[in-house]
């Protein structure tokens, strides 16, 4: 791969980004090497009414895994009546 100047990016507005995750086929892999192992992540079921509660623990370091809220508790927007 050729070098990059910083410079010509900056005055073009261009940018250079990658990722080290991979694309759907590594992800794939990924998922599948898991499944076959049985790894898992832990996680920490939460309702509509405690997400301020978990808000907050993650903003204060006190988590240690991922949150996922359980999209059953949200209530349906109400239909306004038009006026």
């Amino acid at each position: 791969m050729p070098p990059v100047s910083p410079g010509a990016l900056i005055r073009r507005r261009l940018s250079y980004a990658g990722s080290l995750i991979g694309g759907i086929a590594e992800t794939q892999e990924m998922l599948d090497f898991c499944a076959e192992h049985g790894v898992v992540s832990e996680v920490e079921v939460v309702t509509a009414r405690q997400l301020n509660e978990a808000y907050d623990r993650m903003v204060a370091g006190d988590v240690k895994y991922r949150f996922v809220l359980d999209t059953k508790t949200l209530q349906p927007p109400s239909e306004k009546a038009d006026v």
